[in-house]
């Protein structure tokens, strides 16, 4: 099989996402299945619908058309603020969208009506993360707006925390949103039908509430691709945690010495010798590099240390007889590595699955991370 590729057990996915599904029902919560990290595989995105996401979330339109390409016909929204030029491929390609500016709202608007569509609109509300948002003071105004609009609907707000501010959501945050979503429809009617209370990072208090509010949807990625917490990297419940694989090869296996002590133009360099490594341990060179993945997100086997990393070179000690030239060595990633890894040109994606899988991915390469131990 090719190297560098990235391994993908789709049950494991389908699993950690029923797993989600289950927990977040009892408490009236949905789950929106966030792909962007799989930048839009269809396999992937259809093991989430198939684990019970009730629909997928997407930050890119190159990611979304990949999907409506590949035949993915669930309903797709796109939590990133649309651009002023992207506009009509929003309408032909995703249901709803989040959004933050009037001005954008208007262009989806009249898209929309060029398209004989209506296109649903959640506007998104700032809660503390001083990322994207609308200030909650300014939301009702703006709701009233877009409710007089011809070519869309408002469709829901919502809120996105731990991303910039790297904090977790508390029970005060989210009742705010909720007020906000009561005072919305005292105004403009009953309209509101998702409030979107986070991301994978918001777990930790759906999870332990018994009244959610009027929460009824989380936006999950990390959660279920990768089956941790995004802000402690901890295993959440008993979700797996590998369902994603980077494979490399060894290149090379030569000793060396720790620091050169002659520059190459030195006439000493003729007499250098480099003496092999008498500690049991083996110096390999790996053909993955910073161009490939986050390198800082790389688990590395047990008895391995990271030696260093270039643009295209793993260097790696490891006390493994095992590791020869030729060999493979496996690596769990975080979030970051996943998605740098998967939008590598030279990554290969390769699919495991029990069901029949529709084909591997080799251009299904979009970004991918790495964790570090």
């Amino acid at each position: 099989m090719n190297c560098p590729r990235i391994e993908v057990d789709l049950s494991k996915i389908r699993r950690n996402t029923e797993t989600l599904v289950r927990g977040l029902l009892i408490r009236g919560i949905g789950v929106t299945g966030v792909t962007k990290a799989a930048c839009g595989n269809p396999d992937i995105a259809q093991a989430m619908l198939d684990g019970g996401a009730l629909g997928l979330a997407e930050s890119r339109i190159s990611n979304v058309e990949t999907l409506r390409n590949a035949g993915i016909d669930g309903p797709v929204t796109l939590i990133r603020t649309p651009m002023l030029s992207q506009v009509d491929q929003v309408i032909r390609t995703c249901e709803r969208s989040y959004n933050t500016e009037i001005e954008v709202i208007a262009a989806l608007a009249a898209a929309a009506i060029r398209n004989k569509t209506v296109h649903g609109i959640i506007l998104m509300v700032e809660m503390g993360d001083r990322r994207e948002g609308i200030l909650p003071e300014n939301v009702v105004a703006m709701a009233l707006r877009v409710v007089k609009m011809s070519g869309v609907s408002l469709k829901g707000i919502g809120a996105n925390f731990a991303c910039m501010g790297g904090e977790a959501p508390n029970a005060p945050q989210m009742a705010a949103l909720s007020t906000l979503a009561t005072e919305i429809e005292g105004l403009c009617g009953p309209v509101i039908r998702t409030v979107s209370g986070g991301n994978s990072a918001n777990l930790p208090w759906a999870l332990g509430q018994e009244n959610a509010g009027r929460i009824n949807d989380l936006r999950l990625g990390e959660a279920i691709l990768l089956g941790v917490d995004p802000l402690s990297g901890d295993q959440i419940g008993k979700l797996h945690t590998d369902a994603f694989t980077l494979v490399a090869e060894v290149i090379e296996t030569s000793a060396k010495a720790a620091a050169s002590p002659v520059s190459q133009s030195h006439p000493a360099l003729a007499k250098l010798r480099i003496a092999p490594n008498n500690d049991g341990t083996t110096r390999l060179i790996l053909a993955l590099g910073r161009q490939d993945t986050d390198i800082s997100g790389l688990s590395l086997p047990t008895g391995s240390r990271l030696i260093g990393a270039t643009s295209d070179h793993l260097v790696i000690e490891t006390k493994s007889a095992a590791l020869q030239l030729g060999s493979e060595m496996r690596f769990q990633m975080n979030y970051s590595a996943l998605m740098h890894a998967m939008a590598a040109p030279d990554v290969e994606t390769t699919l495991i699955d029990a069901k029949a899988p529709r084909k591997s991915q080799h251009e299904q390469r979009n970004s991918a991370h790495l964790a570090l131990a």
